[in-house]
């Protein structure tokens, strides 16, 4: 029985490219997406042909007990868990505190932070018991600076990193890896910054500084460093890390 690498937000970017990889590796990759159940078909079918395991589902995060009933499942009928990408994005664009209504703010904290908080629920005591497991969660640039307009992103993703401090801080003694990735730049990636941007925007987008220009963050190369995290000895864990281009400024400098 193979180990499982469970992708929580298995996209056409970085979620995606993570599951090939790992099951590249040797993984039973797991991809949970929300929604295009041909993309997601295509995924699988991508890795089952190059040779790997792969299964996918699609779910709605935010319904009750979805989370925990797909990681007992996963565990019972494919393998044991022993690395978890929680990847899901909570980025709603650029919005004025008055064009952020309650109920937006909240499905940000709910994404962002509440999910994360019902998979380490449902996994960390099974990880325990085996004493490994790593959980790598992808964050963003608002995790440590709140711009203008992204109130709800913002207070999302910084309650985000603290709650992977907290993970850390409980489980990095008994044996579980938690790194927390800020991605400070933006991702090659078609159905998220594509549809941000529009098809003809993308395009030129990448035409200008993605593809060999390597000024956009390539999915693939984000995998690799993914793998790297949950392949690291313990004597020396990264427990947060940030990504982005040779060409982007870092958070801090603008």
């Amino acid at each position: 029985m193979k180990p499982v690498c469970l992708v929580i937000g298995a996209g056409a970017g970085i979620g995606g490219s993570v599951g090939k990889r790992f099951a590249a590796e040797g993984y039973h990759s797991v991809l949970c997406r929300r929604s295009d159940q041909q993309g997601l078909d295509t995924l699988v079918a991508d890795i089952q042909s190059a040779g790997g395991d792969a299964s996918g589902f699609l779910l709605n995060v935010v319904n009750e007990e979805v989370i925990e009933k797909l990681v007992a499942n996963v565990e019972q009928d494919i393998g044991p868990i022993e690395v978890v990408i929680f990847n899901l994005g909570a980025q709603i664009g650029n919005r004025d505190l008055q064009d952020t209504s309650y109920k937006a703010f909240e499905r940000c904290w709910h994404i962002a932070t509440f999910c994360l908080f019902r998979t380490a629920s449902s996994v960390c005591p099974l990880m325990v018991e085996r004493g490994k497991g790593s959980i790598i969660v992808t964050s963003a640039t608002a995790a440590v600076r709140g711009n203008a307009g992204q109130h709800a992103h913002a207070a999302a993703m910084g309650a985000r990193r603290m709650l992977c401090q907290s993970l850390n801080a409980e489980f990095g003694p008994k044996g579980l890896h938690i790194a927390h990735v800020l991605v400070d730049g933006s991702v090659d990636a078609p159905d998220t910054l594509g549809k941000m941007l529009g098809q003809e925007q993308f395009k030129a987008l990448r035409e200008t500084r993605g593809l060999d220009n390597d000024g956009l963050i390539l999915p693939h190369k984000v995998a690799e460093t993914y793998l790297h995290l949950a392949q690291q000895h313990r004597s020396t864990w990264t427990h947060e890390l940030d990504i982005r281009s040779f060409t982007d400024l870092a958070w801090w400098n603008h």
